[in-house]
C-alpha cells in the first residue's frame, strides 16, 4: 500500500520542529549555565560539588538567588562602617594575644554586618547561602575561615590565614574591595594583617612573633 505523501511531510515537519525544540532547549540550558557560572564563580562547582547534580545545583543556586531578592539588603552608612572598621581594628590587635579567640570574634563581626545589612538570622550555612548572592566573590573566604574556626588545636599559621580570609570577607561587606593575599607571608615579611597606612602599627602581626605568644 503506497504511503500518502502527505503524511510523510507531516512527519517530516513534526521531526524539524522537535529537533528545533531540542536546539532551542539545549541552548537555553546553556545560556542559564554560563550565566549562573559567571555571577556565582566558584561557588557553582562548590554547589555540584555538594549537591553531585549539575541540574540540582542550578536549581538551587537560582532558589537563593530569588530568596535574597526578597529580603531588603542596604549598604552601610558612613557612621556603621566606621564602627565596624573600629571592631575589626580591636579584633586585629586581640590576635597577637588570643588568636583563636580573635578568630572567632571576626566572625561575630561579619554577622553582625550582615545583620545590620539586613540579612536574616541564621546558621553559618544559610549565611554562606545568602552572601554567594551579594558577595560570590568572597564567599570561598567565608568557608574557609569558618573551617579553621570550627576546627580544634589550629594552629596560629591556620588561625591567621583564616584571620586573611575573613579580613577579605569584611572589607567586601562594607564596600573597601581590596585584594588579600591568599598565601601568608613568612617569618620578617609584614603581615596582610598590617594596617593600611591610616592605621595603628599595633595590628601588625609577625608569625615569629606570634608563634612565641602562643
Amino acid at each position: 500500500m503506497a504511503i500518502d505523501p502527505l503524511w510523510i511531510w507531516v512527519a517530516v515537519g513534526a521531526a524539524a520542529i522537535l529537533i528545533v525544540t531540542l536546539l532551542f532547549a539545549t541552548g537555553a540550558r546553556r545560556t542559564r549555565t554560563a550565566n549562573l557560572r559567571d555571577k556565582f564563580g566558584r561557588e557553582y562547582d562548590h554547589a555540584v560539588r555538594n549537591t553531585g547534580s549539575r541540574k540540582l545545583a542550578e536549581r538551587d543556586l537560582v532558589s537563593r538567588a530569588e530568596e535574597v531578592n526578597q529580603y531588603d539588603i542596604r549598604p552601610l552608612n558612613a557612621s556603621e562602617r566606621e564602627r565596624f572598621r573600629r571592631d575589626w581594628l580591636r579584633v586585629e590587635q586581640r590576635f597577637v594575644e588570643r588568636p583563636a579567640a580573635a578568630v572567632a570574634e571576626a566572625e561575630e563581626v561579619v554577622a553582625d554586618i550582615m545583620r545590620v545589612q539586613g540579612y536574616p538570622m541564621g546558621d553559618f550555612e544559610k549565611h554562606a547561602a545568602n552572601l554567594s548572592v551579594t558577595h560570590p566573590r568572597v564567599i570561598e573566604h567565608y568557608r574557609a575561615g569558618h573551617v579553621v574556626m570550627s576546627r580544634s588545636g589550629a594552629s596560629t599559621e591556620d588561625l591567621r590565614q583564616a584571620m586573611l580570609h575573613y579580613r577579605a570577607l569584611f572589607e567586601d561587606l562594607i564596600g573597601d574591595r581590596t585584594d588579600v593575599a591568599s598565601d601568608a607571608p613568612r617569618a620578617n615579611e609584614v603581615s596582610p594583617l598590617a594596617p593600611r597606612a591610616t592605621e595603628t602599627r599595633e595590628t601588625l602581626v609577625d608569625r615569629d612573633d606570634l608563634d612565641a605568644r602562643r
